[in-house]
């Protein structure tokens, strides 16, 4: 099993490029994620990183040599979820990543539930409102808001998401109401941009009567938390635009009001992601089944509480 234990940590290593993350990941600590590169090095009698103190690059022995070790840990984990479905008894870890807002309100709220009824399996939540690679960080499941580009990954629909701008009362009472998309680039309106690293420029499509338009728009706060850009339009500093359910409360207690009207946001989608070979384990069937049911309802009811 130890060699088993160094090629995965070889095979993380080598997929976030460093090796406190990897073991990080790993649950470890930088000196075990060290000895266990040594040792499958000293095994195979070959070097598959250039280690400096700056930097960590794969020796082409080591790009070789990961082809293989993805395939043999993909075939344990193939043969050790045959087991567990036939015996009926899923265990294991399941890695997990979300939004921010989404997975604080509506996935974490349902892990506990779904741990009391499966105990043998561990999930493992990560938040970030950032584009989430799921091979390279090596996620079993990443719940996405958004639409999809064309896919290779797994895409299980949960909900269409309306989405709408809003602003606080005392933003509008300062730069006005605006009528329409248009109106926002032409008045030089505040708006509050989710951004992050590697994200496209961003611009916010709305619906005309002429179709789908996108706005060139602009403010002077952006960040890559979307809970804080609710924050900063509740304290009047802009335009925020975000999936009904995220601000259904504020809307209907009058902290939020509507903004452009006219031309309503396009709406969005709240879906599962996952790796077509994933599903085959049971319990990453389990916590999907699961979490779709739950999920579904959640951001439902909580996207209808703005007209309640």
């Amino acid at each position: 099993m130890a060699y088993v234990n160094n090629i995965r940590m070889f095979v993380r290593v080598y997929e976030l490029g460093s090796m406190s993350a990897a073991a990080r990941d790993q649950r470890s600590s930088p000196a075990v994620a060290s000895a266990r590169i040594s040792e499958l090095e000293k095994h195979l009698g070959v070097r598959l990183f250039n280690r400096t103190t700056r930097s960590l690059q794969p020796t082409e022995n080591g790009r070789i040599f990961y082809d293989g070790a993805k395939k043999v840990l993909e075939s344990i984990d193939e043969a050790e979820a045959a087991v567990m479905d036939v015996t009926q008894n899923p265990r294991g870890t399941i890695f997990v990543s979300a939004p921010l807002g989404v997975g604080r309100r509506f996935i974490a709220p349902h892990v506990p539930a779904f741990k009391d009824i499966y105990p043998q399996i561990e999930v493992r939540l990560r938040l970030s409102d950032r584009v989430i690679d799921i091979t390279a960080e090596g996620l079993d499941v990443a719940f996405h808001l958004g639409i999809l580009d064309d896919s290779t990954l797994k895409v299980r629909l949960i909900a269409d998401c309306p989405r709408v701008l809003c602003a606080s009362p005392a933003y509008i009472a300062r730069r006005g109401m605006p009528a329409d998309g248009a109106a926002l680039v032409s008045a030089g309106h505040d708006c509050l941009n989710l951004r992050f690293p590697g994200a496209k420029e961003f611009q916010w499509a709305l619906q005309t009567l002429d179709g789908v338009r996108r706005y060139e728009i602009s403010g002077p706060f952006e960040s890559d938390d979307g809970d804080v850009l609710t924050g900063w339009a509740l304290d009047g500093r802009g335009i925020v635009m975000k999936p009904v359910f995220e601000v259904a409360e504020h809307l209907r207690a009058g902290r939020l009001v509507e903004v452009a009207a006219l031309t309503p946001p396009v709406q969005t989608q709240l879906s599962i992601l996952s790796q077509h070979r994933r599903l085959k384990d049971p319990k990453v069937r389990l916590f999907t089944d699961f979490m779709a049911a739950h999920v579904r309802d959640a951001v439902r009811a909580a996207g209808n509480a703005s007209s309640g």
